[in-house]
């Protein structure tokens, strides 16, 4: 039973496989068309943004998919290649190849490997948790600023001219230099292609369901609207032979399958890419697991973090030996599939059949495409990453949030992606241990009438002078235990009056061992100030561990069930407690 339990926990197919249906089987296949009719010009467009020939875009999103399908448990999750690990692969490839002889492709193949080991021995290892260190704001100023810089990378393909560059400034400067070249024609389509994108996001629906069509169809429609700009855009370019003028056209794409590669695996190569695949994986991963989570939540099903950790590595391994490049959970894709009813992985498996006819058979119908709709189907797709709301709500709560995201967005478009993700996840770790090394503790009182104790700055309580009661709101570790120890020597030194300190520890659910020889040092410099030193409200955990070190041996005080046992005892009304004070566990 153990064995088959793990089996299936480590092969998810075997678990939604078993209980299959026909009207499950139906509702994956239409889904699966309608997502691999937006993932065509997806794939290649991505695979443009990354550097590399456009069939790369298809081979990602072929057989990455069909092993996410065994492997992974969520069961609305499309994954392949999405903007923003493309733009880390591309800024990546670009500083490796100019350090390293290795062809462009071959580095892409390595780091996709790579990625797929470095999320494997995390899945194995239960790391799943690591996405929890990476707060919401920063992850969304890091996703924003990638947005504005996607699709500031495309501007040169909307404006046909050549420029470079990885950050703001750059690309920036390199287009104003250009724009004198810019041609017209390629203007015109790039253009004309993202007002139209637009308007199909916006107002093809309302649309076509005001001329009589039915909501589902017009639905199908909406999410076509990039085929049609492929379509008309490719049409127009071979019938007016546009690629003669200066238009930019995709050019022959290999008619094929995904063909067998392998990754060039030197010493020096994977040394280069190691940090850059550590952070496209993680990156990834956060990007997938937030979609995956969000989505089987709408349908009460539950995803495994470290599960997906192993299923999104066996897909970038997969993308290593067939052509692709670093691939993840993408969000528009996903919610399209989740909206289109997909039901389990199959969906995907599906999808992955349907790319592969695209690639053999419809490859020869894009060679007259133009980068320049590629292009605007990026920027497009990337402008509704951009989160500005967040700014503002971020402003509103929290300034030191707003900080942290505004730092994220401005290093991002300044330093690069690679820097901004660095920061974006040193913040995250900052915002922690400075939230987490200054506890907030409150000095509190008896709500009169009940047997309450609350802050004595917000409430009208009754204190006594010769008990001080502080409420520490937080664990007590390493990196904030000299702030408790600073906060109640600076509390007593005024106040001869004093003569019980208690710690209300409630809220405690952890003291470490530096906590505790705080807290034994504490308690010897009180005791010499004449004042002793008690707890209240120990949680039985807690209690458990302060029972093996030596601080209960020589508390001077005692520790008491209750903050209400406590204050009426110190206060010389033991005889109404009785028994209340404790030294045994809370």
């Amino acid at each position: 039973m153990a064995n088959t339990y793990a089996l299936t926990r480590h092969l998810p197919i075997l678990a939604w496989g078993r209980t299959y249906s026909r009207t499950a089987a139906i509702n994956d296949l239409t889904a699966a068309v309608i997502v691999t009719i937006m993932l065509i010009p997806q794939s290649l467009a991505y695979a443009m943004l990354a550097g590399l020939p456009p069939e790369a875009g298809l081979y990602a999103s072929i057989v990455p998919i069909l092993l996410y399908s065994i492997f992974g448990t969520s069961r609305s999750l499309a994954v392949g290649p999405v903007a923003v690990v493309s733009l880390m692969t591309a800024a990546t490839l670009a500083d490796v190849t100019q350090t390293i002889d290795v062809g462009y492709a071959t580095a892409a193949l390595s780091l996709a490997g790579l990625s797929g080991l470095i999320l494997l021995a995390m899945g194995v290892l239960r790391m799943g948790f690591i996405a929890n260190f990476l707060s919401h704001p920063v992850i969304s100023g890091f996703i924003t600023a990638s947005g504005i810089l996607i699709a500031m990378s495309q501007i040169k393909h909307v404006l046909g001219i050549k420029a470079h560059g990885h950050t703001m400034p750059d690309l920036l400067e390199s287009i104003l230099s250009h724009a004198s070249d810019t041609n017209l024609l390629t203007l015109a389509i790039g253009a004309g292609a993202i007002a139209f994108l637009f308007w199909v996001r916006k107002g093809l629906r309302p649309a076509l369901i005001r001329m009589g069509l039915r909501p589902g169809a017009a639905d199908f429609a909406t999410k076509a609207g990039p085929v049609l700009a492929v379509v008309a855009t490719t049409l127009l370019a071979w019938h007016f032979d546009l690629a003669q003028t200066g238009v930019q056209i995709v050019g022959a794409v290999p008619q094929s399958l995904p063909p067998f590669t392998l990754p060039n695996v030197s010493t020096d190569l994977l040394a280069a890419l190691f940090g850059p695949a550590a952070l496209i994986s993680i990156i990834g991963f956060v990007e997938s697991i937030s979609v995956a989570q969000t989505l089987a939540t709408k349908k009460r099903q539950r995803i495994d973090p470290d599960q997906e950790l192993i299923g999104l590595g066996a897909a970038n391994i997969g993308a290593s030996l067939t052509g692709g490049f670093p691939v993840t959970g993408g969000f528009s894709r996903s919610v399209v599939n989740f909206d289109a009813g997909a039901e389990t992985p199959a969906a995907g498996a599906l999808t992955a059949i349907g790319l592969a006819v695209a690639a053999v058979f419809l490859t020869p119908l894009i060679y007259f495409l133009p980068k320049a709709t590629l292009a605007a189907t990026i920027i497009v797709a990337v402008l509704s990453l951009v989160d500005l709301k967040t700014l503002r709500e971020s402003w509103a709560y929290s300034k030191r949030d707003f900080g942290a995201v505004a730092i994220t967005v401005v290093l991002t478009l300044g330093l690069g992606v690679e820097l901004g993700v660095v920061a974006g996840v040193m913040l995250s770790l900052l915002i922690v241990l400075f939230d987490t090394s200054r506890p907030h503790i409150a000095e509190v009182g008896m709500i009169k009438g009940t047997e309450h104790f609350r802050n004595i700055l917000r409430h009208d309580v009754v204190t006594d002078p010769s008990v001080l009661t502080l409420r520490i709101d937080q664990s007590l570790y390493f990196a904030n235990a000299r702030f408790l120890e600073d906060h109640i020597y600076n509390r007593i030194i005024d106040d001869t009056d004093i003569k019980h300190v208690v710690l209300m520890c409630s809220a405690v659910n952890e003291i470490d061992l530096s906590a505790l020889e705080t807290l034994e040092l504490i308690n010897v410099r009180l005791k010499e100030l004449g004042i002793d030193l008690s707890l209240s409200e120990v949680k039985g955990p807690v209690m458990d561990r302060l029972q093996r070190g030596g601080l209960l041996k020589h508390l001077t005080g005692r520790v008491y069930l209750s903050q209400f046992a406590a204050f009426c005892a110190l206060r010389g009304q033991a005889d109404k407690v009785s028994d209340l004070a404790q030294p045994g566990s809370a």
